[in-house]
């Protein structure tokens, strides 16, 4: 099939009028928290942090344990998340945009809102977008209906960039395309977000919707309302979570008050791993857990790529599961695709799964994958998952233990910390792995090897 740009595919999606009347097809809401660690969830671990609506929202419905967001920062795994595809293939994989920055998500991509809107649903968009700030980058340009929020993260304004002699506005509040608000009280943005999102549950729809509610925390600069402030026993950061968590419970509480939560999927993850500042018994800034996973935020050990992943819908997600299955920010477009009716896009390389088996207990459902790429942020393949199996292909210098060098592989089953190098004792998984890396170098790309991906496609321009 010829490749069709965007404004074509959408067009084509409008001669499905089957899909179109699909019955009971869910309300769909995917909330995404910046930073929050792996161990930073009651039902994940934490003692000295109170989650008690997540904890409930695990307890009604299932959990994850292998689910990988598809980086370890911002942007590119945001890119992900939109459209179902490795950050590398669309132009997204080096590290973040800046306020400075004149590219962004292209607009010939098809972004799983885009899928769900030419579905019929209603679609908003609240919270961090962090895919490009021009006007031909924002939400309301990939499939949105509606935006509110900071279009990066909350630590880019008033920022003097001395290598290129920039400095940044105010952080810019937006509503749909217009600034309305500069330089907003941090402390009151989980409160804002959390407040457009449930207008929007209760304004009434007459068609399902998508909601992405992107929360700001707790990427730094950290801050929470006077209502949780001094309130955990885990400091600043831990009263950050609670709020976090508080906001899930209105999120739910609106579901139930606008009679639809018998048919909504809802969904809880993070973009990464959290910041973790290891032994230093620190219990306010940059406090985050990783849990039993090793490294943090921009490193592509487990702590800085694996992230929690809830899954809430009753009567149709069975409650109590926990599923050890893997399952990446990539199949987000997929799974909502098969659930709303949509066409996942034919005339392009899109990388998810569609987990809906996986989130519904199906019997004998298995992942997907044969295997997990992972790329750091400066385009460097940096390790491949199968199955049980994670093999560093060289550590990187940020990260690396002094003298340490690759390949290694770990089992990830009895030492999810990475902490016991077999490659030796493993010579035909290395190999096998190493085979899979290959693939991944002439499909993809490796920025440590200057070598561009056969499959890769444009970032957009400004």
């Amino acid at each position: 099939m010829k490749n069709m740009n965007r404004r074509q595919f959408l067009a084509a999606l409008s001669g499905a009028p089957a899909l179109l009347s699909a019955p009971r097809r869910p309300n769909i809401v995917l909330i995404l928290a910046d930073d929050l660690g792996y161990g930073d969830l009651g039902v994940y671990g934490a003692t000295t942090i109170r989650t008690p609506n997540l904890d409930r929202m695990a307890a009604e419905g299932v959990r994850f344990t292998h689910y990988y967001a598809p980086a370890s920062v911002c942007t590119p795994t945001r890119a992900a998340l939109m459209t179902g595809c490795y950050p590398m293939r669309v132009g997204l994989g080096y590290r973040v945009l800046f306020p400075y920055s004149t590219t962004g998500l292209h607009p010939d991509e098809i972004t799983v809102a885009e899928v769900l809107k030419d579905a019929g649903y209603a679609t908003a968009c609240v919270g961090k977008w962090h895919l490009g700030w021009q006007p031909k980058f924002l939400p309301t340009r990939q499939g949105f209906d509606s935006y509110y929020g900071i279009p990066y993260s909350n630590d880019m304004g008033n920022v003097k960039y001395n290598l290129i002699q920039y400095v940044s506005p105010p952080l810019p509040l937006m509503r749909d395309e217009k600034i309305v608000e500069s330089g907003p009280e941090q402390r009151y943005l989980t409160k804002k977000l959390t407040e457009e999102a449930v207008r929007f549950i209760e304004a009434g729809h007459s068609k399902p919707f998508f909601l992405y509610l992107a929360h700001h925390m707790p990427h730094v600069p950290i801050a929470a309302s006077e209502k949780f402030a001094g309130r955990s026993p885990h400091g600043l950061y831990g009263d950050v979570i609670e709020e976090l968590d508080w906001s899930v419970g209105e999120v739910l509480a609106a579901l139930r008050r606008a009679k639809v939560d018998d048919n909504t999927l809802v969904l809880f993850t993070s973009d990464n791993g959290g910041i973790v500042w290891e032994g230093m018994g620190q219990r306010g800034y940059r406090s985050g857990s990783n849990g039993p996973l090793r490294g943090a935020k921009a490193t592509t050990w487990e702590g800085g790529i694996r992230a929690p992943l809830i899954a809430w819908w009753p009567g149709h997600i069975p409650a109590g599961r926990v599923s050890h299955e893997i399952a990446t920010g990539m199949d987000m477009l997929p799974t909502f695709a098969h659930l709303g009716g949509g066409r996942v896009p034919t005339d392009r390389i899109i990388d998810g799964k569609n987990m809906w088996p996986l989130l519904s207990g199906q019997p004998g459902a298995r992942s997907q994958y044969e295997a997990f790429y992972i790329y750091n942020d400066y385009e460097e393949l940096n390790a491949v998952r199968s199955g049980k199996w994670k093999l560093h292909l060289h550590p990187h210098p940020r990260f690396a233990d002094p003298g340490m060098k690759g390949p290694l592989l770990y089992d990830l089953e009895s030492d999810p910390g990475e902490r016991r190098d077999v490659a030796a004792a493993h010579p035909d998984v290395v190999k096998r792995l190493m085979q899979y890396a290959e693939r991944a170098r002439e499909d993809l790309g490796d920025g440590r090897l200057r070598k561009v991906g056969r499959n890769v496609r444009t970032v957009g321009h400004a």
